[in-house]
This record gives C-alpha cells, sequence and structure tokens, in this order.
C-alpha cells in the first residue's frame, strides 16, 4: 500500500503510478505526473516539483489550486453538515441557487443541481424532448458533451463510441460552423433542441463567425426548437465574459455547467429559461447527490471570487495578454478562441511540444486536432505566469 506520512505527506511516487495501474480501470492516458497538492496556479508533485498548470486538470480549477476562500468554505461546511438530498430544504442550495441564477441571461428562471457535464447535459436532452415533444436533437460534428449513453450520443467522435453502439436514437450531426446545414436539419419540424459548445475545446478550440450564432438563434425560433449551449469549459468568465453567448448577443434556451462551477468539486448544473422551466414537474426529473450542501458551498465561494475579485474581465485581459505574447513563437501558425481557453495551432505534433514543456514544469492540454495545443489555465494567472509560459514555449519550440 502506499505510505503517507502524516507530518508532510511524502508519497512513494512508483508506488502511487504501480497501485493507480494495478486497480483503477485502465480508461485514461496519465501524465507522469503524481499530484499531491496545489496553490493557485501550481501543482506539485510527489517529489516536491512544481508544476505551471495551464491545464487546470480538464479546465475545472477555475479559480486556481485550493483559493483560500474556496478552502475556507469547504471546511466550514464539512463541520456543519456535508450532504442531505432535496428531499428537504437547504439554506446553502438556496442562497447559490439564487445568487447563480441572478447572473444568469435574461430570462433564465431556474436551474438543476447535478454532479458532471455528461448529467448536465442529459438533463437538457430531456427537458428539451418534454419541452418541444419533438424525438429530435441536432448535434455538431467536433462537438464532446460527456460519455455517459445521452451525452454520448451527442458526442461525434467515434472513437469514445466504438464498441458502445447502438447509440440512443435521434440523434444527427452537422458541421460546425455552418448555418445552411442547420437550417436544413430542422427542415421538417422533428428537431426538439440544437445543442453547441460555443468554443469547440477538444476539437481544437473552434470558434465560429458571430452570425453564424445569430443564426443559431433565429432558426431555432423558427422551427420551435430549443438552442442548448454547452458552457461546461466556457461558463462562469472564462472567456473574458461571464456566458460565452454574450460575445455575439445571443442568449440561449439552456445552458449547462460543470467543470469549474464548484472549484474542483464534482458539480454540474443546467439553467433553464423561464419558458421551458415552468412547465417541468413533480417527480420529473431527479438527482440524489445533485444539489448537495458541501458542493453548493464550494460552488458559491467560487461564483463570490469570481465576482468579487474581477476574474471575468481579468480573463479577458489575460487572454490577450497570451495571444500578443505567444503569437510570434516559432511553429505557431495561429491562436484560437477567446478568454483563457486558447488553442495553438502548430505546424508541428502538439504531443510532442507537450512532453517536452512538462519536464521543463508546464502542464499543457492536447486535442482532438493534433497540432493544436490547448491553454486553460485557472483564471488566477498573472502577468509573471505568462512570461514564464512563454520563454519555456520558446524554448521547446525553438528545440524542435
Amino acid at each position: 500500500m502506499i505510505a503517507i506520512t502524516e507530518t508532510k505527506a511524502a508519497v512513494d511516487r512508483q508506488a502511487v503510478i504501480d497501485e493507480e495501474g494495478e486497480w483503477q480501470l485502465g480508461t485514461y492516458a496519465k501524465l507522469p505526473v503524481v499530484a499531491v497538492r496545489g496553490q493557485g496556479i501550481l501543482l506539485y508533485d510527489a517529489s516536491g516539483k512544481a508544476y505551471y498548470d495551464f491545464y487546470c486538470g480538464h479546465a475545472v480549477t477555475l479559480t486556481g489550486h485550493c483559493h483560500p476562500r474556496v478552502v475556507a468554505a469547504i471546511k466550514e461546511q464539512a463541520e456543519r453538515l456535508i450532504f442531505y438530498s432535496n428531499i428537504v430544504y437547504n439554506d446553502v442550495r438556496a442562497r447559490y441557487a439564487g445568487t447563480l441564477m441572478a447572473v444568469a441571461p435574461e430570462g433564465f428562471g431556474q436551474v438543476f443541481f447535478c454532479n458532471s457535464g455528461a448529467e448536465a447535459n442529459e438533463t437538457a436532452l430531456k427537458v428539451a424532448r418534454k419541452f418541444t415533444g419533438k424525438p429530435t436533437i441536432v448535434a455538431m460534428d467536433g462537438g464532446f458533451h460527456g460519455r455517459t449513453m445521452g451525452a454520448l450520443a451527442m458526442t461525434s467522435n467515434p472513437k469514445y463510441k466504438k464498441g458502445f453502439e447502438p447509440m440512443l436514437s435521434g440523434v444527427g450531426f452537422v458541421p460546425f460552423a455552418d448555418i445552411g446545414a442547420v437550417a436544413t436539419a430542422l427542415q421538417g419540424g422533428i428537431v426538439a433542441a440544437v445543442i453547441m459548445e460555443p468554443v469547440q475545446s477538444i476539437a481544437g478550440v473552434r470558434v465560429a463567425e458571430p452570425g453564424y450564432y445569430s443564426g443559431l438563434r433565429e432558426l431555432c425560433d423558427e422551427h420551435g426548437a430549443v438552442l442548448i449551449f454547452d458552457e461546461i469549459q466556457t461558463g462562469l468568465g472564462r472567456t473574458g465574459k461571464m456566458w460565452a453567448g454574450e460575445h455575439w448577443g445571443v442568449t440561449p434556451d439552456i445552458i449547462t455547467l460543470a467543470k469549474g462551477i464548484a472549484s474542483g468539486v464534482p458539480m454540474g448544473a443546467t439553467l433553464i429559461s423561464s419558458r421551458i422551466a415552468e412547465t417541468i414537474h413533480l417527480d420529473e426529473h431527479g438527482s440524489t447527490f445533485g444539489g448537495g450542501p458541501l458542493a453548493c458551498a464550494a460552488a458559491s465561494a467560487t461564483l463570490s471570487v469570481i465576482l468579487e475579485e474581477g476574474m471575468v474581465e481579468h480573463a479577458a485581459h489575460m487572454g490577450e495578454l497570451m495571444k500578443s505574447r505567444l503569437g510570434g513563437l516559432p511553429h505557431v501558425k495561429d491562436i484560437r478562441g477567446m478568454g483563457l481557453l486558447l488553442g495553438l495551432a502548430l505546424d508541428v505534433p502538439a504531443k510532442d511540444v507537450q512532453a517536452a514543456a512538462l519536464e521543463k514544469g508546464i502542464i499543457l492540454g492536447t486535442s482532438g486536432d493534433p497540432n493544436v495545443l490547448r491553454l486553460m489555465p485557472p483564471m488566477v494567472v498573472t502577468n509573471a505566469d505568462v512570461e514564464h509560459l512563454t520563454g519555456v514555449l520558446t524554448e521547446v519550440l525553438r528545440a524542435l
């Protein structure tokens, strides 16, 4: 078994690797890092080595590792009440729901809490089908919405589906950023919803032209379809706006959230417009752990930090700084995305750059595009952090 001392939490690195390899189902390709603690943008491994975390464990640690206000909220709530289900009311859940909906786009009425992005998208799927009474969902090529069977059916990449067919019926795919294809798919009046990531992260940080998003809104209104924005990575300010639709003046009918919503405590949420929320009735959906007090305390503290510390505006500023500093580096052809969700399009394999940067203490992400690196640092990233990243990437890319 792994030996951990109580004083300094010294960890036998190889024992951790061996034991996870023996007992954890082998579904993840892992970086050779044994993470034991974190603070801000820094993640520390078992040997004490510090890594600048520009990936945030799939864009999760939105306020940085172990933000003091989030830690304090979790500690306080854990001493008071860790969990009770939605069979009773709870003060922390009530306050957080009200605070979250107060910053939701105009026209949004209520929220459903769950535990992950996949669950949030499953909720959106169910709600859209019930509200419209229609059977079909339109999703985007390159989109990723989760790995449960319903969310997987709306995810386009066949590598995630192989061996798990048949998928949930009634889902069709159209090319991303092709408004004509959406218009064609909506003909016939049987489409319940169009679901999309405003920025396709895993596909290589792809963003469409502004008119595409307004066109989606107009088409969904015309054909009576629900417009769902999967903001699991883009939501809560990461793109430099609280909600990605603000960049284009577009408000969807449903927004799904997860990832950074509680700074690393598992949580998801489905925000639902008032006209749809009023049609959902008792016992039509549920989640045992959704909206548990501990998760809501972490999520409430996360939202407070984002709002009170000006992190949305900071994300916009730091995104522009990263674009300006990284855009001229060797092998960088283009920088995609917005705010703190960026993709570096390279003329060399992204995995080679990721591996070389990791050796120098920088964690970066790859994507479905083999030549695109993903950068998703926490919203506490500083100018000095960006300069350090620039120096390391300059050295790495020149060596290639």
